[in-house]
């Protein structure tokens, strides 16, 4: 099995290969591990290595890391799978590097290993990489997972899926989000188990303490309130061009699309007619309802405006993350593929986020919402309770390690 394994991985790489001068995504991943083990930084020997697929979880990551830098004087080595995590977080100053991490093949693993002798790994949610995996062990490097959540239709509990199964039980700790997934692992023999709960909510709740103003909203705002809708896509973002024209003068409307390419934003212009770019906006008197955000880096900020929160994602692959619209006290739309997404599901279950199938449900609760004072602040009140009531996973998790 190792070997079907490592060959699957190998044609992944090789398809990558093939994508890369078509496929922008994929030419960023190939030129990151151009001459790799050559371009590796050294001096790390004996570091914490943290592990990410990619931006969202890093997010997950990043208040174990932080409190790391705080407790510990090792060096801190933080690795990416995917360019949208690196190439957002190749210069984050609270780590002393930050890399690729090299297809999963048993010599890259060794190669790796050696190179950076890592005396602890913690790989953060659904990061299992078997040769690596497996070399950790024979190298009796202890690593763990963190953050994590097992769902049954994973291949780790398939009647075929005995050998991944065996990496999890060889990890020398895993910190679940939850006492299903723990259950889970426990009813495979797996009893290395313990239920830390989430580090996002710590992460968000950080970010609500320590909150900056995004001074150009509030002066584009001049006192209106705002729906707020986050990472969103072409099907969400049809649904606020149809809504723009029911919408009062009184409640503006600003969009912070999941990509943010030239061509994307010409194209929302396009579709909502009067609007402003987020870049441009200095100061003056707006007559634009729409503001569309055309950067990185303010959307968790600029949840803190809104009456409402929108998350993107719904309609496609997932939503994006829900808590740090939460964890102001507003409460929270989003489309109907939310399922494996935990805090989305207690959200709504706890009476602070709504799920829509359709524009008529998305009109339907934006109204009541904007209309209705009382409901709206108790739905709000509801999602910040529930994230404050999850806050912990970080210290428990350092304190295991």
């Amino acid at each position: 099995m190792r070997q079907l394994y490592s060959l699957g991985v190998r044609f992944y790489g090789l398809a990558i290969s093939i994508a890369a001068p078509i496929q922008e995504k994929a030419a960023k991943w190939k030129a990151g591990r151009k001459d790799y083990f050559e371009n590796l930084p050294t001096g790390l020997e004996g570091c914490i290595w943290i592990h990410c697929a990619s931006l969202g979880e890093f997010e997950q990551g990043r208040p174990i890391i932080e409190a790391l830098r705080q407790k510990s004087s090792k060096k801190l080595l933080l690795t990416f799978f995917s360019p949208s995590g690196f190439e957002i977080r190749k210069n984050y100053g609270e780590v002393d590097a930050v890399v690729y991490l090299p297809l999963d093949t048993k010599a890259n693993a060794r190669r790796f290993l050696d190179h950076f002798k890592p005396s602890t790994a913690i790989f953060v949610k659904y990061e299992v990489w078997h040769n690596f995996f497996r070399e950790m062990m024979r190298m009796k490097i202890p690593h763990y997972l963190a953050s994590a959540i097992f769902r049954e239709d994973q291949i780790y509990f398939k009647p075929y899926g005995g050998w991944f199964l065996r990496t999890l039980k060889n990890v020398n700790h895993i910190f679940c989000q939850d006492e299903r997934s723990a259950s889970l692992l426990r009813s495979k023999g797996i009893n290395e188990v313990s239920v830390a709960g989430d580090t996002r909510f710590d992460r968000v709740i950080k970010l609500a303490e320590t909150f900056t103003p995004v001074q150009p909203v509030e002066s584009w705002l001049k006192g209106r309130k705002a729906i707020v809708a986050g990472s969103t896509w072409a099907e969400d973002e049809a649904l606020f061009v149809q809504l723009l024209s029911n919408l009062p003068e009184e409640v503006a409307l600003i969009i912070a699309p999941h990509e943010i390419k030239p061509e994307k934003i010409k194209k929302l212009r396009n579709e909502f007619k009067r609007a402003d770019l987020f870049t441009d906006w200095k100061t003056g008197e707006s007559v634009a309802q729409v503001l569309i955000v055309d950067t990185i880096g303010v959307l968790s900020r600029l949840y803190y405006y809104s009456e409402v929160a929108y998350i993107g994602g719904g309609f496609g692959a997932g939503i994006h993350n829900t808590l740090e619209a939460a964890v102001y006290g507003v409460p929270v739309i989003f489309g109907p593929k939310h399922q494996k997404f935990r805090e989305a599901v207690d959200l709504k279950n706890e009476g602070g986020a709504f799920s829509i199938q359709n524009k008529e449900e998305f009109n339907r609760i934006m109204t009541r919402l904007l209309e209705d004072d009382s409901f709206r602040r108790k739905a709000g009140e509801l999602s910040n309770n529930y994230v404050r009531s999850q806050a912990g996973a970080t210290k428990k998790i350092l304190e295991r390690l």
